[in-house]
């Protein structure tokens, strides 16, 4: 698409967490010998100015709020013009590395998040998509029940898992961006009628949620619908089970546009073309 992909966003708020926690005072919870950690919960991403080949960047974070186990984390990314590109919140548990065992924050380190507190800035708060909590609807058999397209299949390989054994957080993202064009292949890519040739996609907002955490060795099945939109935006939605037994590894909804890729601009779409697409959405779909 000639832009920085999703997976790579996701690849870099996580080093961005590495660096807040360093600054709250927990510099080695990545690391291999890390007693504690920071498990990530859920991500949401706003997607505000693209990035191109060689664009320089950089990040700042904070903290949001507080409670006994849980924190939300802000981090903007910016371009060298000072402009928005992206913004991320993120839930993380203060936990046990090993096990992911949730347990309070210490008073030294409640101290350092009060005073690295930050509000979200003007733009880059959550727009199409909520932040309620959710009980997740996601699972194989849901899946064949609403003939959700099979987007992705394969196994969790040692070198995709962190220090403690666990599929990295951006690893999520990398296979759903995989998965997008098997289901545009299946059900055909929004704006590619009306005679025009260079199209491509963007996302512009995600929810990710992890439930559970596939290790090496594990299995892992993409299953991928769209759940409604309109003639510039579609909303997707991709299930990461376990084919063995059924249960949901992750789930997340995304707001998707198609893209010339000459202008560089989102594609309405014309009333027949957004009636064709239109047949392959599944209503009540979601995370």
């Amino acid at each position: 698409m000639g832009h920085l992909n999703v997976g790579f966003y996701v690849a870099r708020s996580m080093e961005g967490l590495a660096g807040l926690a360093g600054e709250l005072g927990m510099a080695s919870v990545f690391a291999p010998a890390a007693v504690t950690t920071l498990m990530v919960r859920e991500q949401h991403i706003r997607f505000l100015r693209e990035a191109r080949v060689n664009a320089p960047l950089a990040m700042t974070g904070g903290v949001l709020s507080l409670d006994e186990t849980e924190a939300r984390l802000l981090f903007v990314m910016r371009h060298a013009s000072g402009e928005l590109a992206a913004s991320f919140q993120t839930l993380v548990t203060h936990a046990t590395a090993r096990d992911g065992r949730a347990f309070p924050w210490s008073d030294r380190l409640r101290a350092r998040a009060e005073a690295l507190k930050t509000e979200i800035p003007d733009g880059a708060a959550p727009r199409s998509i909520g932040l309620e909590p959710i009980e997740t609807q996601a699972s194989l058999g849901r899946a064949e029940q609403l003939g959700l397209t099979r987007t992705g299949l394969g196994v969790v390989l040692a070198d995709h898992c962190d220090a403690f054994g666990r599929m990295r957080v951006e690893g999520f993202m990398q296979r759903l961006s995989d998965a997008i064009p098997h289901l545009f292949a299946a059900h055909g890519r929004p704006g590619q009628g009306g005679g025009r040739t260079n199209v491509g996609g963007a996302a512009l907002e995600y929810r990710l949620i992890h439930h559970a955490w596939p290790r090496a060795g594990d299995r892992v099945e993409l299953r991928s619908g769209v759940a409604g939109g309109d003639a510039r935006v579609q909303r997707l939605v991709h299930w990461m089970l376990d084919p063995v037994s059924g249960r949901p590894w992750g789930s997340a909804q995304a707001i998707s546009v198609a893209l010339d890729l000459e202008a560089r601009k989102i594609i309405t779409l014309s009333d027949p073309e957004l009636a064709e697409i239109r047949k392959g959405w599944i209503e009540g779909l979601g995370l």
